[in-house]
């Protein structure tokens, strides 16, 4: 039941870069995709170095987390390590994610030959998209981090009010 929030607002965060899809509408030639590539590389590389940088950063803190909660007096339930895990898998995927993200926007635009037709409107589709599940990955990956750690506080905490 907790999951449904970090469903819910990574969801938010897809639609609402499908109604920036939307918003942008269609592609009609392959040197209005090659502008909008170009857009998309001068923010995209930004977004996916913080991506990567704070996904690295989570993951090394799940570490701290996990070696806290063994060395803690408190008897922490086997959902507490579930969500570490959920919080690390979420992070390496967010990571994994942002680097072929960055690997994608340092491709050198409009200086290829001989491609296919519709090309640079394929390679701008999948970098937008790519972009919004990047994004959505990270808000899921902080939403469960929320959650774990106020599950360790509550479990800590003396009292019932938190």
């Amino acid at each position: 039941m907790k999951n449904i929030s970090v469903y819910i607002v990574s969801g938010l965060i897809i639609l609402m870069g499908v109604g920036a899809r939307f918003a942008i509408g269609n592609v009609y030639s392959e040197a209005e995709a090659t502008n909008l590539i170009a857009s998309l590389t001068n923010t995209g590389l930004y977004l996916g170095s913080a991506i990567a940088g704070a996904s690295a950063t989570t993951l090394a803190l799940m570490l701290t987390l996990l070696g806290l909660t063994s060395q803690a007096e408190a008897d922490f339930d086997f959902d507490v390590y579930k969500s570490i895990s959920q919080v690390a898998w979420l992070s390496t995927i967010s990571l994994v994610g942002a680097v072929i993200l960055l690997l994608m926007l340092v491709l050198p635009v409009g200086e290829f030959e001989k491609m296919p037709d519709g090309w640079y409107r394929i390679m701008y589709e999948v970098i937008f998209a790519q972009t919004v599940i990047v994004c959505a990955l990270l808000v899921a990956t902080v939403v469960r981090l929320f959650l774990a750690i106020r599950h360790v506080i509550t479990t800590v905490t003396p009292g019932d009010e938190i």
